[in-house]
């Protein structure tokens, strides 16, 4: 019998629909979309169709949207990018719990162009209140960075309040949507965002695909400089084939986040999902010493994240994995490092209870499933705490 796959937050299967949405342009179909003959022109044309589906989900003009090989090239494009072009000052604003790919690239900026960057304070949970925000904002404010669902502990932030938070001091904002694709709407007017990036492999598309929104009027100063392709945002030969099979599987997730109906249908800030709420439950009644990271509501649908006293993770999921569960400690950028989670460690957890992480997420599980899981996660902790 084979695992039951539980750790959608890292990566999911390539669908299908996207691998067929893509073989053609892979073999026969695999002209420069550069070019002016009748080969490039048809690659040409996949690709502004492929940037049309896009665009439609994101609710953006198609020129908005920026081809890219995935979610840390896309953070990397719209913090430096977005920044180094901006008229305003040298000063950016993120919080702790955000993807190496932000921190990293907001330190780069610190240390090579002179940025100083600031936290926003957070709560508990990990949230960010409007308040907290313009706390730390000031008039030479160019960029906020706050990703709209953690990967670690599922938190989800009230984006619109705080773009708009942002533009009343003329600072551009930009949010990591890479836990959200998929799972929580991501129309960019309603989000009231500058700049949105998101990740393939996170909803059923190849690894090494992704995109990134940013709003037209918005200049960019880019990581890649050559030919001039994506209007002159990111250089080089597009890879049209892995831009259709993006649009496909983002296409896909869309309708099936919206057909899951309260499943990843927000109210103010509080994501329904019943399945999550009552796997998070019934861990928590049967595990002394277990908790809950993150929100209890305003978070990602098909994602429980805890810390168990006195259990390490990695063991814990070794004992999951005898039990047919596969699952993870936090963040697949940081497995195998020996240093406690620093999102964990942001929100007040201590190292030790860091360490006790176990993260389990998913895109589609059953009743049954989750059943499974349920008692494989409560049997390998108990197990790993008699040892």
């Amino acid at each position: 019998m084979s695992a039951l796959y539980l750790d959608a937050a890292a990566s999911t299967p390539v669908r299908r629909a996207a691998l067929e949405a893509a073989w053609p342009l892979l073999t026969g179909e695999f002209g420069n979309p550069s070019s002016v003959h009748e080969p490039g022109l048809r690659a040409a044309a996949a690709l502004r169709d492929a940037r049309a589906r896009v665009a439609a989900v994101l609710g953006c003009r198609a020129s908005d949207v920026v081809f890219t090989s995935g979610g840390t090239e896309g953070d990397n494009l719209a913090i430096k990018g977005i920044a180094l072009a901006g008229p305003r000052g040298r000063h950016l604003v993120t919080t702790a719990t955000e993807h190496e790919a932000v921190l990293e690239s907001a330190d780069f900026l610190r240390r090579r162009h002179g940025f100083e960057v600031d936290l926003i304070p957070l709560d508990s949970s990990g949230r960010v209140t409007p308040t907290a925000l313009e706390s730390v904002l000031r008039p030479d404010t160019t960029l906020v960075s706050v990703a709209y669902a953690n990967n670690e502990i599922g938190t989800v932030q009230p984006i619109a309040e705080l773009a708009a938070t942002a533009h009343a001091v003329g600072a551009r904002f930009h949010t990591d949507a890479v836990q959200a694709a998929g799972r929580l709407p991501l129309d960019v007017a309603a989000l009231g965002v500058d700049s949105l990036s998101f990740s393939g492999h996170k909803v059923g598309a190849p690894k090494g695909s992704g995109a990134v929104y940013v709003r037209g009027a918005v200049p960019v100063e880019p990581l890649l400089h050559g030919g001039g392709q994506e209007r002159g945002r990111r250089s080089g030969t597009e890879n049209v084939a892995f831009a259709a099979a993006l649009a496909v599987a983002l296409e896909s997730a869309e309708h099936e986040r919206i057909e899951r109906g309260g499943a990843g249908a927000s109210t103010g800030y509080v994501v329904a999902d019943s399945q999550r709420d009552a796997f998070v439950a019934r861990v928590l009644r049967a595990v002394p010493g277990s908790r809950l990271t993150g929100h209890p509501a305003e978070r990602v649908p098909g994602h429980a994240s805890f810390v168990f006293d006195g259990a390490n993770g990695e063991t814990v999921l070794l004992e999951l994995e005898r039990r047919g569960v596969i699952a993870s400690s936090g963040s697949a950028c940081a497995a195998g490092s020996t240093e406690p989670s620093h999102v964990l460690l942001a929100i007040g957890l201590s190292e030790d209870a860091a360490r006790s992480a176990v993260r389990l997420s998913w895109s589609d599980a059953s009743a049954a499933d989750l059943d499974q899981a349920a008692k494989a996660l409560i049997a390998a902790v108990a197990a790993v705490r008699a040892i």
